[in-house]
């Protein structure tokens, strides 16, 4: 059996995905006794056919049940419901003139440099600050936010169990002790008063005359830390590296700017910065010739989907014109990424401030880079890059 976790096959999954695919498509790991699915169909129906693969993963006392996208309906529609009161696409949108602003203000530091660590530097920080944005979070928060980040993550690691799966269930329950305390705070504030950020819109959102109740705003809280920093760090620098590896797709987007937005979906299909996604089996289902028991864990593999030669021609080639790219890397159906306009508004504004002020970037070592720690993520815990300064200043 290929070892799917080793930092070789995390860096590059993708000759492995078409092996396994052209040889069979559902996949079952027996050690972990996980069902994987690997092609673009197969994987599709797994994230939108809730009456046949439910999202309810972990047990109704488990702290992430309470989050949105381990639910199911009809909990999940009155959560997404709730939610998208609060995360509209007016209220993100209203982002844009301050993402540009902090996306400058985090390169200005390097540019004499002439050398930064792209990861460190700018993809990490960039989300965490819009997060702590849209919350109105105090900005000393934020060491905090990268803790607690880094400590969820770790429960990507835990479908194994074992005495690590049981420490980092541990962890995570501190630190969930401690967000909570944090975040009540907050919500007391906004309750006496008001402010026009996210956290205030998420204390006063109503349907049918429910509200959400802390812990469900605890459990998004949770979520945006985890998905919403993870995603979009990794979709900013898995476009870097998309780019350095593609000079000529570089040189094609610096001549014509305007394909940015194209470019950003042909990296999201290309390195999807969320590569699978869980999923348990409600009843037997065949799916491919084969029958995946009841109550199993169900992994459809989106980064291997999204490669799938059936659905993409010239798969594993890099386009940044490609159309069309209807690529799965937010998921599909009910469960369709709340934060995707929000990731990909990082991600267009980061990238524009990477090409206005760099003229030049190539890696400064040739050594392998090292994945981020989540096992369901795909991007490089460290990108260090040397560069020229651009000649543009920013609008």
């Amino acid at each position: 059996m290929m070892n799917f976790f080793s930092d070789d096959t995390r860096r590059n999954p993708y000759p492995a995905y078409d092996q396994i695919r052209g040889h069979s498509p559902v996949l079952h790991e027996p050690n972990a006794d996980l069902w994987m699915v690997f092609d673009y169909e197969g994987a599709k129906r797994v994230l939108h056919d809730h009456e046949s693969f439910s999202s309810v993963i972990a047990p109704p006392t488990a702290q992430t049940s309470q989050w949105l996208v381990f639910s199911d309906p009809p909990r999940h529609t009155k959560l997404r419901a709730l939610i998208m009161r609060a995360f509209t696409s007016w209220a993100v949108a209203g982002l844009e003139s301050r993402i540009r602003e902090l996306s400058h203000a985090l390169l200005a530091p390097t540019l004499e440099q002439g050398e930064l660590d792209l990861v460190a530097d700018f993809s990490v920080p960039l989300p965490l600050m819009v997060i702590s944005e849209v919350l109105g979070a105090p900005i000393e928060d934020l060491p905090r936010f990268r803790r607690w980040s880094d400590m969820i993550l770790t429960l990507s690691s835990t479908t194994s169990g074992g005495e690590e799966a049981e420490r980092a269930h541990r962890e995570f329950r501190a630190v969930t002790t401690e967000m909570a305390a944090s975040l009540h705070g907050l919500i007391e504030q906004r309750r006496a008063t008001p402010k026009d950020d996210l956290l205030t819109r998420l204390v006063e959102a109503e349907v049918d005359g429910e509200r959400l109740t802390e812990e469900e705003i605890l459990g998004f809280f949770q979520l945006l830390l985890v998905a919403g920093h993870e995603t979009s760090t990794n979709l900013i620098s898995n476009a870097v590296l998309c780019l350095i590896d593609n000079p000529d797709q570089l040189a094609r987007l610096r001549a014509a700017p305007e394909l940015l937005p194209s470019a950003i979906e042909e990296v999201l299909r290309y390195r999807s910065p969320v590569q699978a996604m869980w999923r348990v089996t409600r009843r037997e289902v065949p799916l491919h010739g084969q029958l995946i028991p009841s109550g199993k864990m169900v992994m459809p593999m989106i980064g291997a989907a999204n490669r799938d030669p059936r659905k993409f021609q010239d798969a594993n080639r890099f386009d940044i014109t490609r159309d069309p790219n209807p690529h799965i890397a937010f998921g599909h159906g009910i469960h369709f990424c709340i934060g995707a306009p929000l990731a990909r508004l990082e991600a267009r504004i980061a990238l524009s401030a990477l090409l206005e002020r760099m003229a030049d970037f190539e890696l400064v070592s040739e050594e392998p880079w090292q994945p981020r720690q989540a096992l369901h993520v795909h991007g490089p815990t460290h990108l260090p890059i040397r560069f020229k300064p651009g000649l543009r200043t920013p609008s």
